[in-house]
């Protein structure tokens, strides 16, 4: 691993890290924006990790040592890497972001550490996140696109959330052993069993341009329904853990078959529950909390919300 830095603010109050893959167009811009907002700004310190690319994103982010904090790994170890630049963060709070999103102003950065000061029981800010061309990704881990106000959320999107460094560091950071995907519901049930909560703040505006670039199809497939299946069987309540992993082999299943990518789907299976998993029983409250979680791994709701459109 090489480290590649230079003079930084000792005590930063924010530490925006975010990673790397043979994405070089999308870094570019990643990096042009943030310097955009961050360069002139001693509170800030930027931190680029790169997993081994072979694109010339090395090269890049180690051109831009001047005043980016780099972590060039010589292999690609998924969110690890992101790990590793969370280690190396001195700031009080951390924002993570992909190599394709970028805050869409100075103004979503100022606010994320504003929620963080002024909300003592907020473990972590989901940022709106947005297409190039503004329109709200949906997904079922932020509240509904429609909602425009500061309100609890049951998760956030990795490619764009602010959240307490200590905290973090004390859940462990991100699962390592995931890999890529379904890491940010780790954390954030994690985040609630401490007994903090998460906040969606619509200010704080995050672009995820959800770039397709170096990603293979198996990906869609393998990651998913393994690291699903880890989650419900560490988290999800018996006998209803039997019902959702069931409903989870299924949807695996079926992209697989979309995608011809059954090989990948076997070994996600085989995976999925040849590693042994701690439980950890989650409260009433919390079961309730993460109701969506259930619905997202549910054949039954599957079917309600396709015979409701």
């Amino acid at each position: 691993m090489r480290y590649w830095s230079l003079h930084i603010e000792k005590n930063p109050k924010l530490s925006v890290v975010f990673l790397n893959y043979n994405r070089l167009y999308d870094t570019v811009r990643t990096v042009g924006q943030l310097k955009k907002l961050c360069f002139n700004r001693d509170d800030i310190e930027v931190i680029g990790i790169d997993n081994a690319s072979k694109d010339g994103t090395t090269q890049f982010l180690e051109s831009q040592a001047y005043w980016i904090i780099n972590l060039s790994l010589k292999d690609n170890l998924g969110i690890e890497g992101l790990n590793l630049g969370f280690q190396k963060a001195k700031g009080e709070y951390i924002l993570v972001l992909d190599d394709d999103s970028h805050p869409v102003d100075i103004n979503t950065i100022d606010l994320l550490v504003q929620s963080l000061d002024r909300c003592e029981n907020a473990g972590a800010i989901a940022c709106r996140i947005e297409t190039e061309d503004g329109a709200p990704f949906q997904t079922w881990h932020l509240p509904d696109s429609k909602t425009d106000t500061f309100c609890e959320s049951v998760a956030f999107v990795g490619c764009g959330f602010a959240i307490r460094r200590e905290l973090f560091e004390k859940i462990g950071w991100f699962p390592g052993r995931y890999f890529l995907y379904q890491n940010e519901i780790d954390v954030a049930i994690k985040i609630k069993k401490l007994g903090y909560k998460i906040y969606y703040d619509p200010r704080c505006t995050v672009v995820h341009r959800n770039s397709p670039a170096g990603r293979a199809n198996w990906r869609q497939v393998f990651y998913p329904t393994r690291n699903t299946i880890w989650l419900l069987r560490q988290y999800a309540p018996f006998p209803m853990s039997a019902y959702y992993i069931f409903s989870r082999l299924c949807f695996g299943c079926v992209r697989a078959i979309e995608s011809g990518e059954y090989q990948w789907y076997l070994r996600a299976v085989k995976e999925a529950f040849r590693c042994k998993i701690k439980k950890s029983r989650l409260t009433r409250p919390l079961r309730k909390n993460f109701v969506t979680l259930w619905q997202q791994n549910s054949i039954v709701h599957h079917i309600k919300w396709a015979l409701s459109r």
